[in-house]
């Protein structure tokens, strides 16, 4: 990470909660860009799998399941994130 970038997210890390939250939101909505061939291949990627569903070539799978699939898979990473935070801090 280039020093200017480190610099910048040092006085970020030090803003109130809530201007945090503000800029990450910020930040992420600017990389939301409209892209006509994304949105058309996701459009068919959903399709593609209702008529999967409906035609009983996959099954549903409950939120349940889905969420004790990755549970600990997703605490991995909150914690990979937090020591890389803690890496940029030192």
């Amino acid at each position: 990470m280039p020093t200017d970038t480190k610099q910048i997210l040092k006085e970020a890390l030090e803003l109130p909660v809530m201007e945090r939250a503000n800029l990450a939101d910020q930040l992420l909505s600017s990389l939301d860009q409209p892209d006509e061939h994304i949105d058309a291949l996701w459009r068919k990627e959903a399709e593609d799998r209702v008529n999967a569903y409906q035609s009983g070539k996959i099954k549903a799978v409950s939120l349940k399941e889905v969420l004790s699939k990755y549970s600990t898979s997703t605490n991995a990473q909150r914690t990979a994130v937090s020591v890389e935070r803690n890496a940029l801090q030192a």
